[in-house]
């Protein structure tokens, strides 16, 4: 019999015929998750997306690297375009917005509401390789994480940061420099598993 509470996984030949622009060898994506604008979403190899993950890629896109987790209950507002880019990674229930309404009063909100009324502002969110987010962090339009940074929990990330940082905090802030050792650990991994 069938587990009820364990939706499982769509198989790679299932992924491949949904019409995603471009899918990887070893991918796994909960059967219970949200995606919109499947043909404008790469995927590349030995990529999870788990379970209540929500991913909006209508009105722009979205391009998922290899080697990436992406925990369960995270969302994707990718009006703009969102980037993670390979070994990136983020936490249960990380939000993410390419597009984000103007909440200063100034303008009108919401998506109802014809454009030249609101003031939504807009710009591609990319996390650059080895990058990690915390859990329940969100990540605001336009903001770039460089390479090798990690957010913590529970952060509200703005402004771009820096490469190989540890960030933390409502809005983040520098705690102290990552190591690399990483990357050490990713070119044993890439040799043990060329083809």
């Amino acid at each position: 019999m069938t587990n009820p509470f364990d939706p499982g996984y769509y198989s790679e030949s299932e992924l491949r015929d949904f019409g995603f622009k471009s899918v990887g060898e070893n991918v796994r994506i909960a059967r219970n998750c949200t995606i919109k604008g499947i043909e404008k979403i790469s995927i590349g190899s030995n990529v999870q997306i788990d379970g209540y993950c929500s991913m909006f890629a209508g009105m722009g896109w979205i391009d998922i690297g290899s080697y990436i987790h992406i925990g369960g209950y995270s969302v994707f507002i990718a009006g703009a375009g969102v980037c993670m880019k390979d070994f990136s990674g983020i936490s249960q229930g990380v939000r993410i917005y390419s597009k984000s309404d103007d909440y200063t009063g100034k303008t009108l909100t919401n998506p109802t509401v014809p454009k030249k009324y609101t003031g939504v502002r807009s710009g591609t969110v990319t996390l650059e390789r080895h990058v990690i987010v915390g859990s329940g962090s969100v990540i605001l339009p336009g903001v770039t994480i460089g390479e090798g940074s990690s957010v913590g929990a529970l952060c509200l990330v703005t402004k771009s940061l820096p490469s190989w940082g540890v960030y933390f905090g409502r809005p983040v802030k520098r705690l102290k420099a990552r190591s690399k050792d990483l990357l050490e650990l990713e070119k044993q991994l890439l040799d043990e598993h060329q083809v």
